[in-house]
């Protein structure tokens, strides 16, 4: 592992998901998923969010579409809060999700409407 790598992922883990979040999936580590943790602190985070193409919020919106269209709500729970940390609004979130809709499908819009509703109504942010 790349140890510079890997912290500079660790700091971008933490701006995104927050600090809380992440030290608890580290703490919750062991033998067995320890290298997942640190494969995608340091390749996800540290690899690719660390490049400079693209801003953060960039990044939170483009997961926010794929997550919605791969159909998974655990994730996009995680990154629809990682995208208000990042400046994205609830209303950039509403386009985001109807979009998903007409290239993704009503039901995948269906469900992530329902996830961002109860994230964003938890977050104070609707």
């Amino acid at each position: 592992m790349d140890k510079a790598l890997f912290e500079k992922g660790l700091e971008i883990r933490k701006s995104v998901v927050g600090a809380e979040y992440v030290e608890k999936s580290l703490a919750n580590a062991n033998g067995f998923n320890m290298p997942f943790q640190e494969l995608v602190t340091s390749y996800c985070w540290g690899e690719v969010w660390g490049r400079p193409g693209l801003e953060k919020s960039t990044r939170s919106m483009l997961n926010i579409a794929m997550l919605c269209a791969l159909n998974r709500p655990h994730e996009l729970r995680l990154h629809l809060r990682g995208a208000v940390n990042n400046g994205v609004s609830a209303d950039e979130i509403q386009e985001i999700l109807l979009q998903v809709g007409i290239y993704a499908g009503v039901p995948a819009m269906v469900d992530s409407f329902r996830v961002a509703r109860t994230v964003l109504g938890e977050m104070n942010e609707i």
